[in-house]
């Protein structure tokens, strides 16, 4: 059997897998919720399952964000190869004069 064939089948599961990790998240916040901030704070009642997901998706608008995250990709920070071969090129003086400028922000004398 082709190779290009033999995982073919897995390719349709991964929306499915991606849509009950989805759900699972929902039904995880909902049981959290309701599990301990009610006792914990008098004033919170317990939430539904749809307003469970309400708060997924207003976390990730807040805090996440909808753009996707490579990470690194293995370059490193963004110009690290740029600020580490300026560092390379410097002289003695410029790598002294750059350090002690570093010291006197970060508050060493």
């Amino acid at each position: 059997m082709n190779s290009q064939f033999k995982h073919r089948g897995k390719f349709f599961l991964y929306p499915i897998f991606a849509l009950a990790f989805i759900f699972a998240g929902g039904a995880i916040v909902m049981f959290l919720w309701n599990a301990i901030l009610p006792d914990v704070i008098s004033v919170v009642s317990k939430i539904t399952y749809i307003q469970a997901m309400g708060l997924l998706i207003l976390s990730k608008i807040l805090f996440g964000g909808f753009k996707r995250r490579g990470g690194y990709g293995g370059q490193g920070f963004k110009g690290g190869q740029a600020w580490k071969e300026k560092m390379m090129n410097m002289t003695d003086e410029e790598k002294e004069k750059f350090k002690s400028e570093w010291r006197e922000r970060c508050g060493r004398k």
